[in-house]
């Protein structure tokens, strides 16, 4: 039996495109492996560090901050401190605080002794717009046109009565 032979026949692939290339000249060796090896190991290894950094820069800055504030109280309290140092400043207090006078002066002090004034029922606001049901302009024209036109006295329209006129004499020649 005779042999046959086969023949070989070029395979016609699709050219890859730009992605399919790159991603088919990568190649891993075993330096490229052990070299992500260590990057991966280096994240796990340094992340804890690298958050206790920061809290710590956190904690840094807070406490300068309260540092800041103290040396500002302390600064205002040396302040406080040269204010008491002067006379003229323990007097005023005197005077202000504890109501003393300088020999030969008199002091008057005000005791309110009025009851304390009654308190309103708090009642709550309402939310809601309310519209009047009377015509404003309507109401001022009339009290306007009725004030000017009336006959009554001030004290007809105000329901207060009228003061007594006081008895003159009225004999010609002046006295009796």
């Amino acid at each position: 039996m005779p042999k046959q032979q086969t023949r070989r026949v070029p395979a016609s692939f699709a050219q890859p495109s730009g992605t399919g290339r790159w991603l088919r000249g990568i190649h891993f060796s075993a330096f490229s492996l052990v070299m992500m090896g260590v990057l991966v190991l280096a994240v796990v290894i340094l992340a804890p560090t690298a958050q206790s950094f920061f809290a710590q820069q956190q904690q840094i800055a807070d406490q300068q901050k309260a540092v800041d504030q103290l040396s500002a109280q302390v600064d205002a309290l040396k302040e406080q401190r040269a204010r008491w140092n002067d006379p003229s400043y323990i007097r005023a207090q005197a005077r202000d605080r504890l109501y003393y006078v300088m020999p030969g002066e008199v002091s008057f002090l005000v005791i309110d002794d009025r009851p304390p004034a009654a308190k309103t029922a708090d009642t709550p606001v309402s939310s809601k717009l309310q519209k009047t049901k009377t015509d404003w302009v309507h109401s001022l024209f009339g009290s306007f046109m009725g004030a000017g036109l009336t006959e009554a006295t001030p004290q007809q329209l105000s329901g207060t009565p009228a003061p007594t006129p006081t008895p003159t004499s009225s004999t010609p020649g002046g006295s009796r």
